[in-house]
């Protein structure tokens, strides 16, 4: 019998609320945004502070989202929640 095992996405995916689209942001990057929120716990209002990300697109051949590779687009981290 097989293993089954879990491969990790090169990306994680967020919500921006400003935008309202789901973005995925390299996993590496995802570590600034961990420590923005650490950074600022407690701070009304938040700071701006900008990542890099891609936008998610409606594939309508399979109908499922897909990653846009085409365009890289800066977001604020305040305006981003995990899915």
């Amino acid at each position: 019998m097989g293993l089954l095992r879990t491969i990790k996405s090169e990306y994680e995916f967020y919500e921006s609320m400003d935008q309202e689209c789901i973005v995925a942001i390299e996993r590496t990057d995802c570590q600034k945004i961990k420590a923005f929120f650490k950074r600022n716990k407690g701070i009304k209002p938040l700071p701006s502070e900008l990542i890099t990300g891609y936008k998610m697109i409606l594939d309508e051949e399979f109908d499922s989202l897909k990653i846009d590779f085409s365009n890289t687009f800066e977001f604020e981290i305040k305006n981003l929640h995990k899915l």
